[in-house]
């Protein structure tokens, strides 16, 4: 497959008193109960029953409208994006050395990153992502994968000595329901150079954060990549085929979460960078 998602500060003074840890945040949200009425199965989502209720004892003359409005508010609150914000430095400062996660990682990082992206997908700030696509085209540099890549797998692909993995960039282009997944690749030897596997796929729309995706083509180039890959190349396809759903559990400005229907998760940075 062709493999490759600010608020302005607080003063101290709105900050309110006794604010919970991130460390303190993160057990709380993850210790949840899923909802069963959310179309991710075993994911948490945010409970609004605590504004719910403030609201009723602060407001309970408002009219609705003011209060849905009140709602939205709190919702998209400074806080919540601090928390965020945090969030996002913690899994960044985690993830330093680990190559996305493509040759594995000690299973207390690896839960400690999971923890962490429970809790930003319970505060996604657009929960129905595919309503509007514009919110997922364009390009995204996988920074995390549960996908990995160990053992004969990494020795059969050359993964080990002499060829090394590189950026992972994936493009989506939201009017012809396409996704192109480019993964980088470079070779150590006497000739010294750098190739690519694309993926080309076509999704579909099936739910409110959920597409059907479908395999079209692959490529690798040049063709010295290809004749070294050539014999391992179904194994290579394994890896990285886009087959299947993949379900956006959190997509704001500048990152992307998502999940398949294989149980893994995704993680991408929004990136300016053009596919060479």
């Amino acid at each position: 497959m062709a493999t490759k998602l600010l608020h302005p500060q607080i003063p101290t003074s709105h900050v309110l008193p006794s604010t919970p840890t991130l460390r303190n945040i993160i057990r709380k949200q993850t210790q949840k109960p899923p909802s069963p009425t959310h179309p991710i199965t075993n994911h948490l989502i945010p409970s609004r029953s605590n504004f719910a209720i403030k609201a009723a004892e602060q407001s309970s003359s408002l009219i609705d409208d003011q209060k849905d409005e009140d709602a939205t508010e709190t919702q998209h609150s400074p806080t919540n994006y601090s928390t965020i914000n945090q969030l996002k430095t913690e899994i960044n400062n985690t993830l330093q050395g680990a190559n996305r996660g493509i040759f594995g990682m000690p299973s207390e990082k690896k839960c400690e990153i999971e923890e962490m992206v429970k809790v930003l997908e319970s505060l996604n700030p657009n929960p129905n992502p595919t309503v509007d696509l514009d919110k997922l085209g364009g390009c995204w540099k996988l920074i995390y994968s549960t996908i990995t890549i160990l053992g004969s797998k990494r020795t059969k692909l050359g993964l080990r000595d002499f060829i090394s993995l590189g950026d992972f960039l994936q493009v989506i282009d939201v009017d012809k329901g396409k996704a192109v997944n480019v993964i980088m690749f470079n070779v150590r030897g006497l000739n010294l150079f750098s190739g690519k596997l694309v993926i080309e796929a076509s999704f579909n729309v099936s739910s409110k954060s959920r597409v059907d995706i479908r395999y079209n083509t692959s490529t690798i180039v040049p063709d010295q990549l290809m004749n070294m890959f050539r014999k391992n190349y179904d194994v290579l396809l394994g890896i990285f085929n886009p087959d299947g759903w993949l379900e956006t559990t959190y997509v704001d400005e500048t990152l992307r979460i998502g999940r398949d229907d294989k149980g893994n998760i995704f993680m991408l940075d929004r990136s300016n960078e053009t596919i060479p």
